[in-house]
């Protein structure tokens, strides 16, 4: 049984003494959990941070790698170019007297990204929980719905991480809810979906993140600080997130990159909508055809051959209200 004043995803941590907080879907996503990672370790709990990267980790020097798959990314990591949002990350905790490593996973298919999670699991000395961050709501979709988002980086880091039976807890958090309508979530789908978890026992709660929280400061600060680092390709997830923080609402403007898309940030955008990994996965109609990928575009694939079979989609619903 749950209470009403812990929310469902902190009771499941609770006895967890080392918890490995994970960024979904690549980019910057690994910034949707940072507000979690802060809690966490104000908890007293042993917290790591890492990602799935669309960075050029193999440009990487040597020593950088723990392992094949596993870069150990830190303030001082050499890399071309200016996009490496997890060596930005490691700066600006570097910048705050915290842990700076975060660690990064290349683009691969589920089996050798669920070797890298085990490797680095070793490594870390054992986790009690694996936390999956996503920002937007697309890790959401279960496959049959009339959009997908770009469900090929969530769905390999779902397989991965649901494959790990040594972890005992293991969780999906999603940070904006909206933010995919840019590439064709239907969101009254999402709910949808959320009462299904829901009925199964999945659906662990939500909750915002407040500005004049201490996390949510921090966080404002986060990404404000990977905009300057990244000037020509800031997040949009996380910056729509922020302005929503910050209580912005409706067509605000943060990045050039949204010129010519209508907005809508809102307070949902600020709200977490966690679910548990093992009950996500089994609503997913296609993860188990991903079990024995190597590479990235195998995912993409897959996932089209079973969009390619379906007998219908279910179609897009207006939110009423």
């Amino acid at each position: 049984m749950f209470s009403l004043l812990e929310p469902p995803f902190f009771s499941r941590l609770r006895d967890a003494r080392r918890i490995l907080v994970a960024g979904a879907g690549g980019g910057f996503d690994v910034y949707a959990g940072l507000p979690l990672a802060l809690a966490l370790r104000s908890a007293g709990k042993d917290v790591h941070l890492a990602n799935l990267s669309f960075a050029d980790l193999y440009g990487l020097d040597q020593d950088v790698w723990v392992d094949q798959d596993i870069a150990a990314v830190r303030p001082d990591t050499v890399a071309r170019g200016d996009y490496f949002p997890e060596r930005s990350l490691a700066r600006w905790l570097d910048l705050h007297g915290m842990p700076s490593t975060v660690y990064a996973f290349p683009l691969t298919g589920v089996r050798p990204l669920r070797d890298a999670y085990r490797t680095l699991i070793e490594h870390l000395g054992g986790v009690d929980a694996v936390v999956l961050v996503d920002g937007g709501t697309d890790i959401l979709m279960r496959g049959d719905e009339h959009g997908l988002g770009t469900p090929e980086e969530d769905m390999v880091s779902l397989a991965a991480v649901t494959g790990l039976d040594e972890v005992p807890v293991r969780m999906v958090a999603c940070l904006g809810f909206g933010v995919d309508a840019y590439h064709g979530v239907n969101h009254s789908l999402v709910l949808e979906n959320l009462a299904a978890l829901d009925r199964e026992g999945a659906y662990l709660g939500a909750f915002s993140l407040p500005r004049e929280s201490r996390e949510g400061q921090l966080y404002l600060d986060a990404v404000a600080h990977a905009q300057e680092s990244t000037p020509d390709h800031p997040s949009i997830v996380n910056g729509s997130v922020a302005a929503a923080v910050r209580g912005d609402f409706g067509d605000v403007r943060f990045t050039e990159r949204t010129h010519g898309n209508e907005l809508f940030i809102n307070p949902l955008m600020a709200v977490y909508f966690c679910v548990d990994a093992l009950g996500l996965a089994r609503q997913n109609l296609y993860l188990d055809r991903l079990e024995s990928t190597s590479l990235i575009r195998q995912v993409s694939s897959l996932i089209q051959d079973f969009r390619d079979e379906l007998p219908r989609q279910r179609p897009p619903r207006a939110y009423p209200h």
